[in-house]
């Protein structure tokens, strides 16, 4: 079997008649946590959406599991084995807790158990009842990873999960990363904070008007952080 889950070569996406990404390249082998870093409009989320299928139209290659996807529709791209955390969440404000984490379908074997999210995410099991509204923007953020987790989903897109939330709550959310990964799970994030993915990534893209401008591994942090600065403002 090939370490390689995901690989993207020449994409372009669009919104409408606005194109967003310029032929972009990157892959991501099994287990890796891979975050993509770029300032706000660089394309990063969008290359999330496109992944899933959620772009106004996509050109160039999607492999997943080696299976081409650039056609798929997203039901049938998420049941490869792929959920995507929006940065919005989509909490149902009318749903319990518990009522949100059912919700969607499982499309994969191998999905976490309640009682597994609920070991993970203690403060889900002390609010199940509670509805969306009443949960705080962490627990809203918790509930929105943990949801994607009952799928059976094994590539699991988080854009900004760290995004206003507590300090003690995004150290929170590290700990599930590196949890996850210890599982088996391949992660792309795409994160504004880099203090929070910086030690959670085994490679880094960087991404500048739609386009990957630099790659480098985890070992090459340091020597990168001046090409960072300019390029982030780290």
């Amino acid at each position: 079997m090939t370490t390689e889950l995901l690989r993207i070569a020449g994409l372009n996406a669009w919104y409408g008649e606005s194109h967003i990404l310029h032929g972009v390249d990157l892959t991501v082998n099994r287990g890796e946590v891979v975050t993509l870093l770029g300032r706000n409009g660089a394309g990063r989320t969008t290359t999330l959406r496109a992944i899933v299928g959620l772009t106004g139209s996509r050109a160039g290659s999607i492999q997943i599991n080696g299976e081409e996807t650039i056609r798929l529709s997203p039901h049938r791209i998420a049941r490869l084995g792929v959920g995507y955390c929006p940065e919005e969440r989509g909490i149902f404000a009318s749903l319990s807790a518990e009522e949100n984490l059912m919700l969607p379908p499982v499309v994969a074997s191998g999905g976490m158990s309640v009682a597994d999210i609920y070991t993970m995410f203690p403060n889900l099991k002390e609010r199940a009842g509670s509805p969306g509204t009443r949960l705080s923007g962490g627990e809203q953020q918790m509930l929105a990873v943990a949801r994607i987790l009952r799928t059976g989903a094994q590539l699991l897109l988080l854009d900004e999960i760290s995004e206003g939330l507590a300090p003690v709550i995004v150290d929170k959310l590290a700990e599930t990363i590196i949890a996850l990964k210890a599982k088996g799970y391949t992660i792309v994030l795409v994160e504004q904070n880099f203090r929070f993915a910086a030690p959670l990534a085994d490679r880094f893209y960087v991404m500048e008007h739609g386009r990957i401008v630099r790659q480098f591994r985890q070992a090459e942090l340091e020597q990168n952080m001046a090409m960072l600065q300019e390029y982030l403002g780290v």
